[in-house]
């Protein structure tokens, strides 16, 4: 699986948001991180450092309007950004699976890379906002995410009080299934883990 560099970078321009990003799943977890909005980089450099990957992120979008545009948008970008980095999806272990106590906030997380796309969400927060962003945008982002990499994810919130400590482990969860998931399978080398001989829909 190293013959070739698990790298993607994508640029998206719309009317409403311009997004550039440069991925490499194969990193050391360094982030570089400017969407225009303070929590969303928090989440994202947390989410490159816990998955090991590599990401750098420029987003210019309509923040005058709200946050919803460049949140969602940066979620499609990056699950075309994984999508892409992975290729035929050979050698891969497939599934990925976490549990992430973050103070009194637990989140658990389940991902499958089957070429479905399908998001689970179960989480709730205590108030709308966490700094100035809202916390209903959390899962948009996830299912733009999901969507876009063609992946299965489920993420539930099992406790939490703190809206900032729930946001937080759900991402770190998502990061380290993610790891899991694109690891090599050093059993399967070479092989698509699926009995179709390919992982798409």
């Amino acid at each position: 699986m190293d013959a070739f560099p698990r790298r993607a970078e994508i640029s998206r321009e719309t009317s409403e948001t311009r997004i550039h990003l440069k991925l490499d799943l194969d990193g050391t977890g360094r982030a570089d991180i400017a969407t225009g909005i303070g929590f969303l980089d928090h989440m994202l450099t947390a989410l490159a450092r816990h998955s090991m990957l590599d990401l750098t992120v420029r987003a210019e979008g309509d923040l005058h309007i709200d946050f919803h545009h460049t949140t969602e948008d940066v979620g499609i970008v990056l699950g075309q950004a994984i999508r892409k980095a992975l290729a035929d999806k050979r050698g891969i272990r497939r599934y990925g699976q976490a549990l992430v106590p973050m103070d009194e906030a637990l989140a658990e997380c389940a991902i499958d890379i089957s070429g479905r796309p399908f998001l689970v969400w179960s989480a709730s927060f205590p108030r709308d906002k966490v700094g100035e962003m809202d916390t209903e945008l959390f899962e948009e982002f996830f299912r733009a995410l999901a969507m876009n990499s063609a992946m299965t994810v489920h993420l539930t919130q099992r406790a939490g009080t703190n809206a900032h400590h729930i946001a937080e482990g759900l991402f770190k969860a998502f990061a380290r299934a993610l790891r899991m998931a694109v690891e090599a399978d050093p059993r399967a080398e070479g092989t698509i883990p699926s009995t179709k001989g390919m992982l798409e829909a």
